[in-house]
């Protein structure tokens, strides 16, 4: 009897196993996209002294560092997601509205320095607001929650 549960606990182990070693290497990759990331950051900090010294200009430097300050914030988000799902088999809804949030305020921000128009910017306030309506959900009725309230 133990050897045949052994066989059918098989293909959900290997499966486990393999997602747990491509999920690795997908947080290896995640990290390097971050150190690009952080790298790039100083380099347009770099040019960004640059354009003051030329030009006494920031707009254009600072754009810069911000926008990739908050992708590299992203990114984080990414890999704080990945890492939950490996340690605890499941994925946050909470990080994942995190990452998006983060994203979409990027966007935001990024619209500060080029034209948009009111019916564009009104649709990404309400993807905001959507956002975090569902995740103020998430937090409310989120399982661990539950588990504390029932075992009140």
């Amino acid at each position: 009897m133990e050897m045949r549960d052994g066989l059918r606990d098989f293909p959900v182990q290997f499966f486990e196993q393999s997602m747990k070693g491509l999920l690795s290497l997908l947080l290896l990759a995640i990290l390097g996209v971050c150190g690009v990331g952080v790298v790039r950051t100083f380099i347009d900090l770099w040019h960004c002294f640059g354009d003051i010294l030329a030009e006494g200009s920031l707009h254009h430097g600072f754009k810069a560092i911000l926008l990739d300050v908050l992708m590299v914030l992203a990114v984080v988000e990414i890999y704080r997601t990945a890492m939950t799902y490996l340690s605890e088999g499941r994925v946050k809804v909470t990080y994942i509205i995190d990452t998006v949030l983060v994203a979409v305020l990027t966007e935001v921000m990024a619209f500060w320095y080029r034209e948009v128009d009111a019916s564009r910017m009104l649709l990404l306030l309400a993807l905001v607001l959507t956002l975090m309506a569902v995740r103020i959900m998430a937090i409310r009725f989120s399982p661990k929650r539950r588990e504390l309230c029932e075992g009140l």
